[in-house]
């Protein structure tokens, strides 16, 4: 495994790939890894012959107020996950490596942007957009993955490859969690073990309505209530909402189309985002 951390070097090892036609798949990180990034590992060496780890806490998507100085950290306990699931590159570049002095141009998402986290965390997606633009740019890969926790950003930055016409298929990862549910994230460290267990109603109210949908139930307001009555152990509950899994628009009752039962809340200081897919065939 080689680590990596300037676009130069990167772009100079990828170009040798390139030439013996290997097939190159993407895995976008902040770091302080876990099963949920190693399952995104294993669906890369799965499907494309190199596979490369970026490690780069991103500021341009940290909000006022917001855990940037405290995310958590841990570059050599990185390496040696990445370098035991094989990975053939992690890219671990500094801050002025992707945002140089001067730096001034950002890609500015659109309405798929707005709703949800977006309307709690409004610079949010255009820092997420933004440096994974670049970082497609500087790996330029055959298949990036992502986890389906961050069911927007997903959205998000698929749309963002389509828009500006990036050779660059999306493949989005089923949600791994811990034995009880919990979703899996680098924030769950935040948690002390009594946060942590009243921070598991987030997911079984989502369970509970994905079951209802699974009897039969169509109805959006139904569902959404039901999967809020498991809500009150959180602290505050910034949304929940019923959203089409392709528009991110509210989903109307009753459900026709494949949607998205979405999630944040806080629990003691620490904010967690889960979701549920409810699959319907889409005309």
């Amino acid at each position: 495994m080689q680590t990596i951390t300037t676009v130069a070097e990167l772009r100079r090892v990828l170009a040798r790939a390139r030439k013996a036609d290997k097939r190159i798949g993407f895995v976008p990180t902040m770091g302080y890894l876990h099963q949920g990034h190693l399952t995104l590992v294993e669906a890369s060496r799965a499907q494309t012959d190199v596979t490369v780890v970026s490690i780069f806490v991103n500021p341009a998507q940290f909000g006022p107020n917001e855990d940037l100085s405290t995310y958590p950290r841990d570059f050599l306990r990185d390496q040696e996950l990445c370098r035991d699931a094989g990975v053939a590159i992690v890219f671990a570049p500094d801050v002025q490596e992707i945002y140089p002095t001067q730096f001034e141009t950002f890609v500015e998402p659109g309405e798929l942007a707005k709703p949800m986290c977006g309307a709690f965390r409004p610079d949010h997606f255009r820092g997420v957009a933004t440096v994974v633009g670049k970082l497609f740019n500087m790996v330029q890969p055959d298949v990036a993955f992502f986890g389906q926790k961050d069911f927007q950003q997903c959205a998000v930055v698929r749309r963002m490859a389509i828009d500006l016409n990036l050779p660059i298929e999306i493949v989005t990862v089923q949600t791994v969690r811990e034995p009880d549910g919990l979703a899996m994230s680098s924030r769950n460290r935040y948690l002390s073990e009594e946060e942590r267990r009243r921070a598991l109603a987030i997911s079984r109210g989502l369970f509970a309505a994905a079951d209802k949908f699974r009897l039969g139930e169509r109805d959006v307001e139904q569902l959404i209530a039901i999967a809020r009555e498991h809500l009150n152990t959180v602290d505050q509950l910034q949304y929940l909402e019923l959203v089409d899994a392709d528009t991110l628009k509210p989903a109307e009752s009753p459900l026709r189309r494949t949607a998205a039962l979405c999630a944040a809340a806080y629990v003691g200081s620490t904010r967690l985002i889960d979701n549920v897919i409810l699959p319907l065939s889409t005309p």
